[in-house]
């Protein structure tokens, strides 16, 4: 297995963009990618995209071919990958397992979302498709209810309080009004987050994430293929690991953690040789606030029932022992849901090129980045690290 680089990232704005379309804001990510890493459309050996449900926000099928073909990548393989707001997380995946063993020298992976064409229950009602349609769904769950409940367990079992949740949201909302990127770029107070429009007790608006539109894109090779392309510092993929889990939250053994997370993370922690204290930032998903208080401790940043506590202590801030979602995480700078994943790992290449401006951080040799499907029935964890 041979070592592989990102030696090219792209990405457009997050945001509610009525005047676009899902294959613009993808060719934009994709054309903007290639131009970082000095490369051409026919120099891609492999067309990679990231996408929930193109087919029901847009009515677009065979999405692959038609993003591909939009940018002059033809004669190559074009597939998309869906595995709900994991999606471009696990295209990720796949490209650097393609290159690692050699298949392929180059690949091109796009993650694109484009929500906001739909009514806000449309919305819901999609997303919720990434759920237990037999038993969720019927019943009449949506993500916001499933977090709600693995909120209010985490604060039963661990005293995990309001606050904690919280504090997790005015800190995503302060690194998001650094990014020109974000969706919204807006700082709210601890008193405004405790006290936003409720959602499913106990989360209220702040605790959630936005209905957004984006698209995001990374170009991989070889590392010893890198300056054949660009003099920037390619960023090794050191470890990645994606792992599947039940889909419906009542079939698992505990709510309070995320078992695949946890398995991921332990396998890529093997595969790069390292733990979670070498770890200097990491971009997790937090769908919802207690989501990313789970990740927190499912990474191994904090103990089992601290998450809370170690973000209201600071400790994940820009100037933290551990920051976290220096981009604004999914709160702040936008979920446009099949782009995620890619757009994380772009947000990590940022920081370990020393790139990131306002949000730039101290230590930024090694970065991670996690990706969740659904409540946590797949999970993506990619560990960078800065080359040269």
């Amino acid at each position: 297995m041979r070592p592989v680089a990102v030696i090219g990232i792209g990405k457009t704005a997050f945001g509610a963009f009525p005047d676009r379309d899902l294959r613009s804001l993808a060719v934009e990510a994709g054309t903007r990618c290639l131009e970082d890493a000095n490369a051409q459309a026919s120099q891609v050996e492999a067309f990679y995209l990231g996408n929930f449900a193109g087919p029901s926000f847009v009515g677009q099928n065979h999405l692959a071919p038609y993003v591909a073909g939009a940018m002059g990548i033809t004669g190559v393989p074009a597939t998309r990958f869906e595995a709900a707001c994991a999606s471009s997380g696990s295209a990720f995946y796949h490209a650097v397992m393609a290159i690692s063993a050699g298949i392929h020298d180059t690949a091109l992976v796009v993650g694109v979302e484009k929500m906001t064409s739909q009514p806000t229950p449309k919305v819901a009602e999609i997303l919720a498709g990434a759920g237990d349609s037999m038993g969720e769904v019927r019943a009449g769950a949506t993500f916001p209810a499933l977090f709600a409940m693995i909120a209010r367990r985490h604060m039963y079992q661990f005293g995990t309080l309001r606050e904690h949740l919280a504090a997790v949201a005015v800190k995503n909302h302060a690194n998001g009004a650094k990014n020109p990127l974000a969706h919204m770029r807006k700082l709210i107070t601890l008193e405004q987050a405790m006290n936003g429009k409720p959602i499913a007790d106990p989360l209220t608006v702040f605790d959630c994430s936005l209905v957004s539109d984006g698209a995001a894109a990374v170009f991989l090779a070889p590392l010893d293929r890198a300056k054949e392309f660009t003099s920037k510092s390619p960023a090794r993929v050191l470890g990645i690991a994606q792992v599947s889990d039940h889909v419906a939250l009542d079939t698992k053994d505990d709510i309070t953690t995320f078992a695949a997370v946890r398995t991921a993370g332990e396998k890529a922690y093997k595969m790069a040789g390292i733990g979670p204290a070498e770890v200097d930032l990491a971009e997790v998903h937090d769908c919802f606030t207690i989501a990313e208080i789970v990740a927190t401790e499912d990474l191994g940043f904090a103990p089992k029932g601290r998450g809370g506590f170690f973000a209201a202590d600071g400790e994940t801030s820009l100037t933290g022992l551990r920051p976290l979602n220096t981009s604004g995480g999914l709160k702040s700078k936008g979920h446009p849901v099949g782009a995620t994943g890619v757009g994380q790992i772009c947000d990590i290449v940022q920081q370990l090129r020393g790139e990131a401006g306002e949000r730039q951080v101290a230590k930024h040799a090694i970065g991670l980045a996690q990706n969740l499907g659904g409540s946590g029935a797949t999970a993506v964890v990619s560990i960078l690290g800065r080359e040269g």
